[in-house]
Order: structure tokens, then sequence, then C-alpha cells
């Protein structure tokens, strides 16, 4: 923006210097030759006044010698010719010329002739002053003179090129103030700019100094601070609210459990028992939403803090991790990698937390005798970590809503989860500045790919834990489908 502000002000002060200049050239050109036309005339009209009793009486007289020391003195031809348009008398620089037949002519009519009316830098042709010599009114001949232009040529040169420079100099102190004044102007648009991206990648504390360029805008910095504090508000508030609401409603919600756990012995109607059943796993579901719901609030209120971690190495801990839910559920799970660390930079637990979610919902909706393969490579200048399963899938429409906040598939309502796995790992992966891409497996299940920056400069010491061992794919026992 500043360089469109800098050229706008450059072109309008362009267009005025034309403005003023290109007249003022017009008129020194003008100037410079009406002053040598003026001299050219006073000395034509002298000659013309001792050439009338010359042409009366036949003999040239003194003619000769006055044109000869004129043409020496100040190097300008000249020539006296008589009615007939004969020469009576020359200089040595003298000669007839395109110009001067229409000179000849005006003067041979009795009028002074003088050409052209501005000598321009670029015409070559001489300047021709010719004037009527009379006697009595009746025209005898006529003197005609024919200066070289290039004497008048380099004054009015000199003169442009001393506008030009005039010129030149306004249009540096334009340029110089131009890039100040934009500065000043555009400071705080530039600073608003910056903020307004920090805040987007999630520093919500940045802030516009308030005291840059002119009042309108810093009004605007005034105003967007306030708008920033009171968003940033809103939003700490609402966290703040969910953290609270879901770490204050598990105390109860244990109450409530064991008080209906302590109604099963109590309970001998078998569908007394059946309800009593259903009502603990509704406990327990509930259980679930509300860690689910202190995980994400604590992901958005990240303060986007990166670390340096091996992606290789994390993978191989998680799927370690749920290999005895996976060898429970009869699926096999593992690990495609080459052994080698995959650097990546992330928030703080991003890369743990969304394997968690990606192979819990992998896991679960792979079902019996399914396979998922979380692989880990490098990509696009990071670490991108795959996880692949061989359940159902997802229809197109189902992936554009998979990670909106407690949404689940139609045909998984009953299932365990709360809808807000993938949520999290949307969040944590937005704070990471990575992203994450979901696509249906050929031929069928789901590929779910997280992708993460890779550092700037890779440690030799990972921040994240080794690479361990994982056992082989194990599977033998059924298990429900779902996802979350």
């Amino acid at each position: 923006m500043r360089r469109r502000l800098v050229i706008s002000y450059l072109l309008l002060m362009v267009l005025v210097l034309l403005a003023l200049e290109t007249p003022l050239a017009a008129t020194l050109a003008t100037r410079e030759t009406d002053r040598v036309r003026a001299d050219r005339l006073a000395d034509a009209t002298r000659f013309a006044s001792l050439a009338g009793p010359a042409l009366r009486g036949g003999t040239p007289g003194p003619l000769d010698g006055e044109l000869a020391a004129y043409d020496d003195l100040y190097g300008v031809g000249a020539a006296v010719v008589d009615r007939d348009r004969r020469t009576v008398a020359a200089s040595a620089r003298w000669e007839f010329g395109a110009g001067t037949d229409p000179a000849l002519d005006t003067a041979l009519s009795g009028q002074q002739f003088s050409g052209p009316e501005s000598v321009w830098p670029w015409v070559d042709g001489p300047l021709v002053v010719a004037v009527p010599i009379n006697d009595g009114g009746e025209v005898l001949g006529a003197v005609i003179t024919t200066t070289p232009a290039a004497k008048v040529r380099r004054t009015v040169t000199a003169w442009w090129l001393l506008l030009a420079g005039i010129g030149l100099l306004a249009v540096l102190a334009c340029v110089s103030t131009a890039f100040g004044l934009a500065g000043w102007v555009l400071r705080p648009v530039t600073e608003l700019d910056a903020v307004t991206h920090e805040i987007a990648e999630g520093h919500r504390r940045a802030r516009v100094r308030p005291r840059l360029g002119p009042p309108e805008l810093r009004r605007l910095a005034t105003s967007f601070n306030d708008m920033a504090d009171a968003v940033s508000d809103v939003m700490d508030r609402q966290r703040a609210f969910v953290a609270h609401a879901s770490h204050q409603l598990r105390n109860p919600l244990t109450a409530l459990r064991l008080r209906v756990e302590e109604l099963g012995p109590s309970l001998t109607d078998p569908d007394g028992r059946a309800e009593h059943r259903l009502a603990l796993e509704e406990t327990d579901r509930l259980a679930t939403v509300l860690d689910a719901l202190l995980t994400l609030a604590r992901a958005e209120r990240e303060e986007n803090q990166r670390v340096t971690v091996d992606a290789a190495g994390i993978a191989a801990s998680r799927v370690a991790a749920w290999l005895p839910l996976a060898r429970h559920r009869s699926v096999t799970l593992a690990l495609d990698t080459t052994g080698a660390p995959a650097y990546a930079r992330t928030v703080p637990t991003a890369i743990d937390q969304a394997l968690d979610a990606l192979i819990d919902n992998a896991v679960k909706f792979s079902g019996a005798g399914g396979a998922v393969t979380v692989t880990v490579r490098r990509a696009d200048g990071g670490t991108a970590l795959e996880v692949r399963d061989t359940g159902p899938g997802m229809t197109a429409s189902q992936l554009d809503q998979a990670t909106e906040r407690f949404w689940r598939a139609p045909d998984v309502q009953n299932v365990d989860g709360a809808g807000l796995g993938l949520t999290i790992v949307a969040v944590l992966v937005d704070a990471s500045d990575g992203r994450l891409t979901m696509r249906q497996g050929e031929p069928r299940g789901l590929v779910a790919e997280v992708w993460f920056p890779a550092p700037d400069d890779e440690p030799a010491e990972p921040d994240g834990p080794a690479a361990a061992p994982v056992d082989g794919p194990v599977a033998r026992v059924g298990s429900e489908a779902g996802r979350r």
C-alpha cells in the first residue's frame, strides 16, 4: 500500500511539474529565439539602409566590406539581392537554401520575414531574416541573413536541462516526503494488519499501539484494541465456563453414579436391572463427554508456544500404548516408519492427543478383524502422520461435518464417544500451523492425516519420547464400531 501511495503522490507531482515546466520551457525557447531575431532584424535593417544607394547606382560600394566584416565577426551569412533576385553583394558564408525562397518572397513583397518562430533543440535549420530595401515606397530588393541555430539550440537545451534538474530535485524531494508521509499514515495500518494476523494465529494478547499515525487511525487503533479486549474476554469467559462447568459437574456425576450403582443389589426385577445397567452406561458416557470438554477447553486456551518433538518417536509410543486395546478388539495395529527421527514443530502434546483421538476412532470403527496402520513420513517440508483403517469410512458430506463439535455419524449414535475427538485434533493442528485432511480409503475405510511443519533447525536430541519397538499386529476379540 505504501508503494501505491508513493506512486500516486509521484504521479501527481510529475503532472504538476509537466503543467508548470512545459509552458516555461516553450517560453524560454521563444524568448531566446526572439532575442536573436531582434538582433538580426536590426542588422538587416541597417544593411538595407546602406544597400539603397548601391542598388540605385548599380555599384555595391562599401556594402561588400560591411557584409564580409559582419560575416567574420558573427558568423552569419548575409546577402543583398535586387528585385529580380540577382545577388548584388554577399558574404562568404552566404548560400541559398530551402528556407530562403519564402523569406525573399515576403521581403520583395514589402514585408519583413523572420523564421522559425521558435528554435527547438531538435530543429537543425538556420534562423532566416529578410528585410525589404525601399526607396520612396518602391521595393528595390532585399537583405537576407541566415543565422546558424546551433548556438540558440545549445542555449535552449541548457535552459531545459536546468528545468529538468530542478524538476528531478523536486521529484526526489516529493518521493522522500511521500515515503515519510505514507509511512506515517500507514504505520498504524501496517501494525493493525500484523496484530490481526498475530491474533488469528492465537496470540490474543497482541495489541496495536494507539499513538501512531493521524487522529482517525489512532481512533481506529483504540477501537480495535477495545474490540480485541472484548472478544478475548468473551472467549476467556466462555472457555473458563466450559472448563469450570465440566470440572464441577464431575463431582455430582460421580456421586450420582455411586448412588445409582448402590441401587443395583436392591433390584430384583429383570427389567429394572436392565434399566439400571443402561443408567450406569449413560453416566459413564456423560463422564466421557465432560472429559472431552475439559480437553477441548485446555487445547483452545493454549497460547501457541511451540516445541520441537520427534513425531516418529511419539507415534511409536502411542501405537504401543493402544496395542492392548487393539488386541482386545481383534484389530491389527501397525506402525509404518523408517525408524529415523522425524522432527515437527507443534504446540505441546499436539501429536500425542491427535494420535490418541485418531487411533481410538480407527480401532473402534474398524471392528473385529480390521486393520489400522499408522504411517510417519516427511512431506511438503514437514512431517505427516497418517492413520488408515479398514472400517466402513464416511461419505463426502460426512467428511465435511466430521470436525464439528458433538457431531457423530448417523449410524453410530449409540456407540461410545462424545463427538469431540476430531474437533480437538483440528484445534491442536490449527494451533500448530498444521493441517488435518481426511479422505475415503481404497478400497474401503478412512484415511486421516495430520501434517505439522518442520522446525527451522532440527535438534540433535528431540524433546518428545524416543522411538520404541512395537509388538507385531495382534487381534482376535470382537468390538463395537463408532467414531468420535
